[in-house]
C-alpha cells in the first residue's frame, strides 16, 4: 500500500467514536448524556409523580385524625309551642378517630411506598441509562462503518486512476480500466449507503438526548453496585405490598367518629335552653367490606413478589450472558488485529508485485479488498467490544 492508503486505514479506529463533525464540538461523557436523555424522558416525571404521592400519603398518616372533620349545623324555625313560636340551632363536628393500631400501620405503609417510590427514580434512570447506551453504541458502530467505507472507496479509486493511466500508457488492457472503475462504483455506493445508516442512528441519538456529540465509549470495567438498582426497587415494592397489606387488616371498618354538638332552643315568653353533647359513631365491619380489599392487597403482595423472583432470575441471566460477550469481544478484537496486520502485509506484496508488472489487476483487486474488509472488521469489532462492555455495565447494574 501506498503513504495515503495506510494513512487512511490508520484512521479507522481514530473515526470510531467520533465524526467529523463531533470533533468541532466539546466533549460530553455518557453520563452527561444520560442526564440530558433523563430530562426529556416521561419516566422522569412518572416517577416524580410517585415520589409526590408517596409524600402526600405520608402527611396523609402523620395527621391526627384518620380524616378530615366535618361540620354539622341544623336549625328549626318556626315552631309552635303552647307559649308561642321557638326555634332550634344545633352545630356539631365530626372527628373521625384511628383505629387501634391503624395509624401506626398506615404510616409503616407510607414510609415503606416513600422508600419504594425514591428506589423507583434509580432504577428509572438506569433503564434510560440502558437506551442511551445501546443508542450511542449504534452510534458508533456505523460511524465505523462508514469511516472503513470511505476508506475503502478511497482505495479504490486512487487504484482506477493509476489503472486508468497505465492504460493510457499501453501498459494495460481497457478492460482492466473498466474493471476497477466498476469496483470503484460500487465501493461509492457502498458508502453512500453506510453514510444513510449513520445518519439515521445519529438522528435517533439526537432525539434522544438532543445531542450532536457522542461521549467516548470505554471498554474499561465499572463498579457494579452491591445490590442492582431495578432489583433494590422490586423488593422495596414487595415491603411496600407488604405493608399495606398489614394497613387493610388493621382498617377492619370505617373511621369511628367523634361527636361534638352544642344546641340551643329559643322560644317565645320562656328562657333559652343550652346544651352540650358528645357521641360516639361506630361503623360495623363486615365480609363484604373487607374481605374485597384485603384480597387486593393479598394479590398485589403476590405480584410483587413474583415480580422480584423474575427479575432477579432475568439479572443473572443477562449478567451471565453479558459478561461471556464482553470477554468474546476482547478476544474476537484480538484475533481480527492480527488478521488485518497480516492482511495488510499481504496487499503491500502485491501491490508492488502489480506496479512490476507481476501481478495481474483481479489478484490486486482481491487483495486490496480483503485488506479493506479486514480493516473495516476490525473498526466494526472495536465498536462491538464498546457495545459488550456497556451491555455487560447495564447488566451489572452500573451507572455512568
Amino acid at each position: 500500500m501506498n503513504a495515503k492508503t495506510k494513512n487512511i486505514v490508520s484512521g479507522l479506529l481514530l473515526g470510531l467514536m467520533l465524526s467529523p463533525a463531533a470533533l468541532a464540538q466539546p466533549s460530553v461523557t455518557l453520563a452527561d448524556a444520560v442526564e440530558a436523555a433523563w430530562r426529556r424522558s416521561a419516566q422522569s416525571a412518572e416517577v416524580a409523580g410517585q415520589v409526590r404521592r408517596a409524600q402526600a400519603e405520608r402527611a396523609g398518616a402523620s395527621a391526627l385524625w384518620a380524616a378530615p372533620p366535618a361540620l354539622e349545623v341544623g336549625v328549626i324555625r318556626d315552631r309552635q309551642r303552647a307559649t308561642g313560636s321557638a326555634r332550634e340551632t344545633e352545630v356539631g363536628i365530626a372527628v373521625p378517630l384511628w383505629l387501634p393500631g391503624q395509624r401506626s400501620a398506615r404510616l409503616g405503609q407510607a414510609d415503606a411506598e416513600s422508600s419504594a417510590a425514591t428506589a423507583s427514580v434509580v432504577a428509572a434512570r438506569l433503564r434510560v441509562a440502558g437506551t442511551v447506551r445501546e443508542v450511542a453504541a449504534e452510534v458508533a458502530l456505523q460511524r465505523a462503518e462508514m469511516t472503513a467505507a470511505e476508506a475503502q472507496s478511497r482505495e479504490l479509486d486512487v487504484l482506477a486512476k493509476d489503472v486508468e493511466r497505465r492504460v493510457a500508457a499501453g501498459e494495460m488492457a481497457r478492460a482492466d480500466a473498466l474493471a476497477a472503475n466498476a469496483e470503484r462504483l460500487a465501493a461509492a455506493t457502498s458508502l453512500a449507503q453506510a453514510k444513510q445508516r449513520l445518519q439515521a442512528t445519529e438522528l435517533q441519538w439526537k432525539a434522544l438526548t438532543g445531542m450532536t456529540t457522542l461521549p467516548m465509549l470505554s471498554t474499561a470495567p465499572g463498579a457494579a453496585p452491591v445490590v442492582h438498582p431495578a432489583l433494590h426497587s422490586a423488593a422495596l415494592n414487595v415491603e411496600a405490598a407488604r405493608r399495606r397489606v398489614d394497613a387493610v387488616r388493621a382498617s377492619r371498618r370505617d373511621a369511628p367518629e367523634l361527636l361534638l354538638r352544642a344546641r340551643q332552643e329559643v322560644a317565645t315568653g320562656e328562657p333559652n335552653t343550652n346544651g352540650i353533647g358528645i357521641a360516639v359513631r361506630i361503623p360495623f365491619g363486615t365480609a363484604s367490606r373487607n374481605e374485597p380489599l384485603l384480597a387486593v392487597a393479598l394479590s398485589d403482595l403476590e405480584v410483587a413478589e413474583a415480580t422480584e423472583r423474575e427479575l432477579r432470575q432475568q439479572l443473572e441471566a443477562e449478567t451471565a450472558a453479558a459478561r461471556s460477550a464482553d470477554e468474546s469481544a476482547h478476544q474476537q478484537l484480538a484475533d481480527e488485529s492480527a488478521r488485518a496486520k497480516l492482511l495488510r502485509e499481504r496487499a503491500a506484496l502485491i501491490e508492488k508485485s502489480f506496479k512490476a508488472g507481476e501481478t495481474a489487476l483481479p489478484e490486486m483487486l482481491r487483495a486490496l479488498t480483503a485488506a479493506a474488509q479486514s480493516e473495516a472488521s476490525l473498526a466494526r469489532q472495536q465498536a462491538l467490544l464498546s457495545q459488550a462492555t456497556l451491555r455487560l455495565h447495564q447488566a451489572l447494574g452500573v451507572m455512568p
